[in-house]
């Protein structure tokens, strides 16, 4: 079998560090066995450097037998049987076999040691992850059907999916999760099971959650994943904006399908991140989340069709609160929302209408985001007019035309007014203070719409500003105009 002889391969990559560590464990009386992911992936022929062991000695035990052997080793998962270790540039995670009792309530387990990798297989996520090596004998240990399952890429529960989901709520996410970076269709009885179950992921910390659903998002095919959480009613509580773009539709106010135009999206997003590159989590949360405010914006025109005004200012309110929620970093948070606020301004571009102050504010606004920015807005043509489709990508192409040669001339990463604040401060005579924030924001404003200014014209432009902004202002004694720089930075910061 195939995925045997991909095992094989595997194991002899590593088979020195696991070699040594079977013997290490044998010699005491100790059986030791890869389990888990590891033993699904090294049938897949793509093992890690990340390797899972389950083993009968007790916690107490695996600390001895790899403390002196190993590069390094922690005991922060010990209250749980985990040992951790590290080994020539592998990282080992050494597990006493388990065969826990969970109270129902949390996702908590009451810790119980077993006796056979039977038991602790048993207790696993899915059968494809109940899988083990016996590294003395290089003997599969297949009590669940994992192999098969493998080769029909399916998810399945070692138990019934109600006692595993039961015991751990967050199996659930993981299914939609495999789903996405596997390839793999969950099981009938799975599914069913996460529909009747779907409210308990509640039990599970935000956090939690979050790692999982980024993971999904990151995997080779996300779309499979977001669906089967829309489908089994998971993500009405995780992601309730998702299944939210369900529209319906009828024959008189015609619209695309909110929710499959967004699926669409995100692979077509997926699709323009450079090959060899990590995978872009905030494009991707972009792409899926660009249209959650048509929902809560739509209006029905009289006499047929449907708007959706200002829907992006909605999304962008509603991309913060759902993403704050699950704990995202405000990085992420504002990049995110940034995206969906400004995934509409393109389409004002027209034939390239837009001046080259328009340009400039469009990749002033993006700023470090104009790349995901350009993706974002390319993805999300969705037409199937092919000549409509075509103009957009020359219109497309042709304003990242006009953006590289601004850039070229302009310097448009580092915009900044003609004049800095100390001047405006000395030609002025003002104090620090607001008052300078507003000139450099005026001048800043000027640049964009008319691009660099020799210095007497912007000398003369600030002037006459003054005239209508500042009267009889002189410096304060004794104040630093340096001080006002420092000003004028701070404004430019929160601009």
């Amino acid at each position: 079998m195939l995925a045997k002889q991909n095992a094989v391969v595997e194991l002899m990559r590593i088979s020195p560090v696991a070699e040594e560590l079977s013997a290490l464990f044998a010699k005491a009386g100790h059986s030791l066995f890869l389990v888990g992911g590891s033993v699904r992936d090294a049938l897949l022929g793509k093992l890690g450097k990340d390797l899972d062991f389950t083993t009968d000695a007790r916690p107490e035990q695996v600390m001895r037998l790899v403390s002196g052997w190993a590069d390094a080793v922690w005991d922060i998962g010990i209250a749980f049987g985990t040992v951790g270790a590290t080994k020539d540039g592998l990282t080992c995670e050494i597990t006493t076999f388990r065969a826990d009792q969970y109270d129902g309530v949390s996702r908590n387990p009451e810790v119980k040691f077993g006796d056979s990798i039977e038991e602790d297989l048993k207790r696993r996520d899915f059968t494809v992850n109940a899988m083990a090596v016996n590294l003395a004998t290089k003997q599969f240990v297949d009590p669940y059907d994992g192999m098969a399952a493998l080769e029909a890429k399916v998810l399945d529960t070692p138990a019934t999916p109600e006692e595993s989901f039961g015991d751990d709520p967050l199996r659930m996410m993981r299914a939609a999760r495999f789903t996405s970076q596997l390839g793999f269709t969950a099981a009938p009885r799975v599914v069913e099971a996460m529909r009747r179950m779907a409210d308990q992921i509640q039990r599970i910390t935000a956090e939690r959650v979050q790692v999982e659903l980024s993971k999904l998002l990151c995997g080779i095919e996300p779309r499979r994943g977001v669906e089967l959480m829309v489908d089994s009613g998971l993500a009405d509580h995780v992601l309730p904006e998702v299944p939210a773009m369900r529209l319906e539709i009828d024959e008189h106010h015609q619209h695309k399908d909110v929710y499959q135009h967004s699926l669409v999206v995100l692979e077509q997003a997926i699709d323009l991140e450079e090959d060899g590159t990590e995978p872009d989590l905030i494009l991707r949360l972009a792409a899926l989340l660009h249209d959650i405010g048509k929902p809560d914006t739509r209006r029905h025109i009289p006499g047929g069709g449907v708007s959706f005004h200002h829907h992006e200012v909605v999304g962008a309110k509603m991309v913060r609160k759902r993403l704050r929620e699950l704990r995202y970093s405000k990085e992420i948070i504002e990049n995110v929302a940034k995206l969906v606020f400004l995934h509409l301004r393109f389409h004002g571009y027209g034939k390239g209408e837009w001046t080259d102050s328009a340009v400039r504010r469009y990749v002033t606004d993006a700023g470090d985001l104009l790349d995901r920015l350009n993706k974002l807005v390319r993805a999300d043509c969705t037409t199937r007019n092919r000549r409509k489709a075509q103009a957009l990508q020359r219109s497309y192409d042709d304003l990242e035309t006009r953006i590289a040669r601004i850039a070229a001339d302009e310097d448009l990463a580092r915009v900044r007014p003609d004049l800095d604040g100390n001047e405006i401060m000395r030609l002025l005579g003002l104090p620090p203070g607001p008052l300078v924030g507003k000139a450099w924001k005026f001048l800043k404003d000027l640049r964009l719409d008319r691009g660099p200014l020799d210095h007497d014209e912007a000398v003369a432009e600030l002037q006459k500003w003054a005239l209508d902004n500042v009267s009889g202002v002189v410096p304060a004694a004794g104040e630093d105009v340096a001080d006002g720089a420092e000003q004028v930075e701070d404004d430019r910061r929160d601009d």
